[in-house]
């Protein structure tokens, strides 16, 4: 007689996401994104041209165009993605580049927005009264902030050394804290709700009866319930303050020149708008990132709660 085994929430959850092919590409988009944003040096040695390096002998000067010789932007073997009119820069080494400026903000200001909001809403479900109630409307102040006004005040304002850092260092930890620090409102709202539906359940009033203390209580009995939710919402902030850093680059208060970022090279793609294919490289490496995300982040939800479909 064959032996019945029974599956975890765990194993039934990556069953259900391995069924769906779609999360599944766009978690292998996320994980090649990722290995490219890691070995980027690596990458751009590899190929030979560092994303900073002018090639004025791929630039028509003679002409007075300052256009890249050749078709489509001076693509080429050499540099696929073309170059940049002026300098020539090669445009593929600074899209891979700009990978890294922009995953890297992106997860950590999402770390940042998670720990606050999961903490704050815990507390603020578990206990109700006054203590929710000061929460909820802390939450809603921030929610009524004009956050990207704030943004763009601020690193605007924030000299190019300061806190013991300089230069790129200083702009990505500033970028880090403006977005993660004023997000988490959204979070902290999804897991008081979810901590207020929690906390009158059995499980919890049974721990509560046999003399459970409330540390015990957040932490054992509700936050592994509220990890799914968590981790759904975490996913698909990421593609949110992927495109938040890229509109701050844009605007020219993000990671300042000559570093690559996405939002920057689109920001420079603008004065050569007779050119549009060198806006191209940087908005598709920016969509396909967002859409990666969110395909995973739908199947992740789908799978952690099949109550959805």
């Amino acid at each position: 007689m064959p032996k019945i085994e029974g599956r975890s929430l765990g194993q039934i959850a990556w069953m259900r996401l391995k069924r769906d092919k779609v999360a599944v590409a766009g978690f292998v988009i996320i994980i090649l994104l990722i290995l490219m944003a890691i070995f980027a040096n690596l990458i751009i040695k590899l190929i030979g041209h560092p994303p900073n390096q002018f090639n004025q002998g791929l630039i028509d000067t003679a002409g007075g165009t300052l256009a890249p010789i050749g078709k489509f932007g001076g693509m080429s073997w050499d540099h696929p993605f073309g170059v940049e009119p002026v300098n020539g820069r090669d445009l593929m080494s600074r899209v891979i580049y700009g990978s890294r400026i922009s995953l890297l903000i992106a997860f950590f200001a999402t770390l940042l927005s998670v720990a606050i909001g999961t903490t704050m809403g815990i507390v603020a479900g578990f206990f109700g009264g006054w203590v929710d109630a000061l929460i909820s409307r802390l939450m809603d102040i921030f929610l009524a902030f004009p956050l990207l006004v704030f943004a763009i005040a601020l690193a605007g304002v924030v000299p190019d050394d300061a806190f013991g850092l300089q230069g790129d260092s200083l702009r990505i930890l500033l970028l880090i804290f403006i977005i993660g620090f004023f997000n988490w409102p959204y979070i902290g709202r999804i897991v008081r709700g979810q901590t207020i539906s929690l906390r009158e359940r059995e499980f919890v009033d049974a721990a509560r009866s046999l003399g459970a203390r409330r540390p015990y209580l957040l932490f054992t009995e509700l936050l592994p319930n509220l990890m799914a939710p968590i981790l759904v919402y975490a996913t698909l902030l990421i593609p949110t303050n992927i495109l938040f850093e890229a509109a701050l680059s844009f605007l020219g208060v993000g990671v300042r020149a000559p570093t690559a970022t996405w939002g920057g090279m689109l920001s420079d793609a603008v004065t050569y708008y007779t050119m549009p294919h060198f806006m191209l490289w940087p908005g598709l490496a920016i969509f396909v990132t967002v859409l990666a995300f969110n395909l995973f982040g739908d199947g992740l939800r789908d799978a952690l709660d099949p109550r959805a479909r």
